[in-house]
This record gives structure tokens, C-alpha cells and sequence, in this order.
């Protein structure tokens, strides 16, 4: 199976996991909803986990068809960052989702009611996300560096008509997307590591409707450039 087919198939159990997730009981008052939180919670990100270990394989075979991305639509390519989302996204994401629940419950959390959900962080939490923010933006830029020093080789060796191994210099390239993805699921298992089970299906329900909205947009986009 190539890459593309897989991700089809990964992208419509991504669509059952969530679901089931969603369904799952929140905040959990029992242990046996707590548990299965847990559990839906970590069926998620073993999907997700596969998902890169799959495209790591697909890398290490065609790293070009990698940053090409077929799979994907002309809106989401166009928000790429090395051959997928930025990692620091889930920064973005979790502060707009806790801001959004916090000022929805903010009657409660006055009177001292415990929501338990994203709009009820820890003081301890919201430093640990804060202190990973800090560290992923480090290591964004060091990829970053990265790829733009492959790049600049590239081209100058292209430029000056140097003779080029040109499979030594894809290898180049593939470390670059592996570090890449290797920070987006480290990222992603931090993050999830510093939230309660309800928090981190929240999280991880927000993440994935946020994926499927800008796919849903691209298609109707590359539909109606299709039509004109």
C-alpha cells in the first residue's frame, strides 16, 4: 500500500477514534469512565504514533512525495511546515480552547466549582505548557536551520554546476523530515503527559476537528478552483 492509500484509510479511523472519544463520558464520576477515558485517550495517540511511524517508512522510500503530500489539499499544503502541521500549533490550540472554556465557565470557577476540563488549568500546568512552548520553539528553529542550510547547499551546488550525490543529499533530506515529525508526536505526547484524561481528550478532540475543518475547506476550495 503507498502512502496516500494508507493515509486515506488512517484519516476515516482517525474520523472513528475521535468519535468514539467524543462520545466517552465528561468530566468522568466513576472509575470505570475514568478508565475508559484513559483508554480511548491512548487509542488515539497509539493512531497517531502509527501514523508517523508509517510515514517515516514512506520518507525513507520517496521523501519528495513526502513534502509533495497529494493526500493533502492546496489549503492545507500551503500551512505546512516541513511536510506537516508546526508543532507549536498545539500551543496555539490548547490556550484558544482553555481561554474559550474559561470565559464559558467563569460563573462556576468564581464560586469555586472545579470544571476539571481545558478552562480549569493549573497553576503547575499551565508552566509546564508554557516551559514545553519555550523548549518546541527552540527546536523549531533548529529544524528550520536546518532545512534552509539543505536548501541553500542545494542550490548553490546546482548554480555553480557542481557534480551532486544526489541520493547522499536526499538522505540529508529525510533526516530532516524525521526530526521534524519526531518533534510533532514528542510535542503532541507532552502535552497530552501534562493534562488530566478529560483535558487531554478535550485537547485531542479540538486538535482533530481543527484537522478535519481545514481539510473540509481545502476540498471545497480545490473544488470550486476546479470549477471556474
Amino acid at each position: 500500500m503507498d502512502f496516500q492509500r494508507f493515509y486515506e484509510t488512517w484519516y476515516d479511523q482517525l474520523h472513528h477514534h475521535i468519535h468514539h472519544l467524543a462520545k466517552a463520558p465528561r468530566p468522568p464520576t466513576t472509575d470505570d469512565h475514568h478508565h475508559q477515558l484513559t483508554r480511548l485517550v491512548n487509542k488515539v495517540m497509539f493512531h497517531i504514533s502509527e501514523y508517523y511511524r508509517v510515514k517515516s517508512l514512506a520518507a525513507n522510500h520517496d521523501v519528495l512525495s513526502i513534502f509533495s503530500a497529494r493526500w493533502s489539499t492546496t489549503l492545507e499544503r500551503s500551512l505546512h511546515w516541513i511536510a506537516g502541521w508546526r508543532p507549536t500549533t498545539a500551543f496555539h490550540l490548547i490556550y484558544t480552547e482553555s481561554s474559550i472554556l474559561f470565559e464559558s465557565r467563569i460563573l462556576d470557577i468564581l464560586h469555586g466549582i472545579r470544571t476539571g476540563d481545558l478552562g480549569d488549568l493549573s497553576p503547575a500546568q499551565f508552566t509546564g505548557v508554557s516551559e514545553l512552548q519555550c523548549e518546541t520553539v527552540q527546536q523549531e528553529n533548529v529544524i528550520t536551520d536546518q532545512l534552509s542550510e539543505w536548501q541553500q547547499d542545494e542550490a548553490s551546488a546546482l548554480i555553480g554546476g557542481t557534480c551532486v550525490d544526489l541520493d547522499k543529499k536526499i538522505e540529508g533530506l529525510v533526516k530532516i523530515v524525521k526530526k521534524a515529525d519526531e518533534l510533532r508526536l514528542r510535542t503532541l505526547k507532552a502535552v497530552v503527559e501534562l493534562l488530566t484524561p478529560q483535558q487531554a481528550a478535550e485537547f485531542l478532540i479540538a486538535a482533530a476537528q481543527l484537522h478535519f475543518g481545514i481539510h473540509r475547506w481545502g476540498l471545497d476550495h480545490d473544488r470550486e478552483r476546479a470549477e471556474k
